[in-house]
């Protein structure tokens, strides 16, 4: 009886993930496909075949929702992966420089759909601005923090750990991602190669 007890717990932790997902799934589709603004959080619950009442109780609002889909957007560039690949011993600068921008690919290439959506319904909803400029900064400070730890004399003269973060701020970014690889044609592992060249070119001395 115990044992079946424990069963029945892992079973509704396996519907309360599927819940969360198939809700998570419908709000990406619908926020893409009618935009942020045009969707509700009924529209949600029934693409998702839920109530509205399961949605709120879950993500609380809409900006709720969305502030999960931008977070789990994160976990789909594989931070684990990168955390590794910049504190392996064996890591150059340059090496770090090729780690950030495979990050960033594996980012745009995998919810940059996602981060677009974010950063335009907060330009009428200030909860999501204020997760799009969080997740910046997060970018920023990793930035700063790897840069940081290099050796005096690793970036190019006249580039403070400042200006590194700035230039780096401005190549890798979801709008030159998508020139290149919707409007150029370019694959998403050009543009990364690309990346990593010009970063290295730009920073480095």
């Amino acid at each position: 009886m115990t044992g079946q007890r424990r069963y029945d717990s892992l079973r509704r932790t396996a519907q309360a993930l599927e819940t969360r997902a198939e809700i998570a799934r419908a709000a990406r589709e619908l926020f893409l496909a009618r935009g942020w603004a045009e969707t509700t959080v009924r529209d949600v619950a029934s693409a998702a075949g839920v109530s509205a009442p399961t949605v709120y109780a879950i993500y609380k609002n809409k900006a709720g929702l969305t502030r999960a889909l931008a977070d789990a957007a994160d976990l789909r560039g594989d931070v684990p992966r990168l955390l590794a690949e910049l504190e392996d011993p064996a890591a150059t600068p340059a090496g770090q420089l090729a780690a950030m921008a495979g990050f960033d690919r594996r980012l745009y290439e995998r919810a940059g759909d996602v981060i677009l959506l974010v950063r335009e319904a907060g330009r009428g909803e200030p909860e999501l601005a204020t997760v799009y400029g969080d997740g910046r900064r997060r970018a920023d400070e990793t930035r700063a923090h790897v840069f940081s730890s290099w050796p005096e004399g690793t970036l190019r003269p006249g580039v403070d750990v400042a200006t590194a973060a700035d230039v780096y701020a401005a190549l890798c970014t979801i709008d030159v991602y998508t020139t290149l690889v919707s409007e150029r044609g370019w694959t998403p592992e050009r543009v990364e190669a690309w990346w990593r060249q010009a970063l290295a070119r730009e920073l480095l001395a």
